[in-house]
């Protein structure tokens, strides 16, 4: 074990920028795109629309669905964690998955490195190999999200080509950042960098951890490949995202307006939202606050010309409620998952005191 002076030094040498821009950028990218967000918006009237508008019911439904597609993800995770031999109890496996999503809100891909740690320690197993399944986990999901996105702008094709028409200067900008020699010369020259960095120092420690990172996930992803029980995993994982659908669709019947658009569209219209509010989930950000209720708005102006009364304010207050029902309920069960984890914690070291002394 280290001792504190060991601890104070490396924390000595840790460069300050380093430790600013790990804490300070997903705060300062929550608070900016949130007051971009607010900018131009009716306070007044987004706070109306809330008291005098919102059915509280349908979010807090789409919340109860929520807490299932908890439960599938641990249960696939624990079909990979069985094929590596580590074999936690399904329960501790789901208080991992609601305190991943708790320490998020805290700091960006925290409760990764949380439940990793969490479940190598309590099950006695290397922190590299749950570490590796975990980024397995992860890597599936943006896969998940890729095969969604191109399904739902190939059913959505029309809807997305007449926004495009309308808004002719925001197809042109996309179009120009894309064409940007800029751009791309900025990516050759992190590849050749990283190429030479590689190269010309082998044993760094930010290449080793970038090798053992790249063994660990493809390990990973060599388990899922071999493992007995691949068909009810590619079921869990259909079930998690079919969760994730369900819980804003029927969020879209808490308002008015976004239920018309729901009944209007189809759920086309809500996929529309729900692949755009999936992908924003990448913007670094404390828990998604802000780049989700960026998505949520831009979704559904696409909707907006056919749906008289679907403002900006409209869309705001719809998707601050649904993302403010999901942050609170996300804290409640982060307490309640860290109050059973010590619970647990005592249980076992009572146990392991009491089995010494016979």
């Amino acid at each position: 074990m280290q001792q504190p002076d060991s601890i104070t030094a490396q924390s000595k040498r840790t460069p300050w920028w380093r430790t600013a821009v790990k804490y300070g950028i997903p705060p300062l990218m929550t608070i900016g795109l949130c007051w971009l967000l607010f900018t131009g918006v009716d306070m007044k009237e987004m706070i109306r629309i809330i008291r005098t508008q919102c059915h509280l019911e349908w979010i807090l439904a789409g919340l109860g669905v929520s807490v299932f597609s908890h439960i599938f993800r641990a249960m696939r995770w624990g079909i990979q964690l069985k094929a590596l031999d580590i074999r936690p109890p399904l329960w501790v496996l789901v208080l991992s998955i609601f305190g991943t999503y708790a320490a998020n809100l805290v700091l960006p891909r925290l409760g990764e490195l949380w439940r990793t740690g969490y479940i190598a320690e309590r099950q006695n197993a290397p922190f590299t190999t749950v570490f590796g399944s975990m980024i397995c986990d992860r890597l599936s999901d943006t896969l998940t999200v890729l095969l969604i996105t191109l399904f739902t702008f190939a059913i959505a094709h029309p809807q997305i080509a007449a926004y495009i028409n309308q808004n002719p200067d925001a197809y042109a900008g996309i179009l120009r950042l894309l064409s940007s020699p800029w751009l791309w010369s900025a990516i050759a020259i992190a590849v050749a960098a990283a190429w030479w960095l590689c190269r010309r120092y082998p044993d760094s420690k930010i290449v080793t951890v970038a090798r053992n990172l790249i063994i660990g996930t493809w390990q990973g992803f060599a388990v899922v490949a071999k493992m007995p029980g691949k068909g009810k995993w590619l079921l869990l994982t259909g079930l998690i995202w079919g969760c994730y659908f369900v819980q804003l669709y029927l969020a879209f019947f808490a308002f008015p307006l976004t239920a018309q658009v729901a009944l209007k569209y189809g759920a086309t219209a809500v996929l529309v939202c729900f692949v755009l509010s999936s992908i924003s989930m990448a913007v670094p950000s404390n828990g998604g606050i802000g780049p989700y209720q960026w998505a949520i708005v831009f979704g559904l102006s696409m909707y907006a010309s056919g749906v008289p009364g679907l403002t900006k304010e409209y869309a705001t207050s719809f998707a601050n409620m649904v993302m403010g029902c999901q942050t609170l309920f996300l804290i409640l069960l982060g307490i309640i998952t860290f109050i059973v984890i010590g619970i647990d914690k005592r249980r076992r070291r009572t146990t392991s005191i009491t089995d010494e002394r016979k």
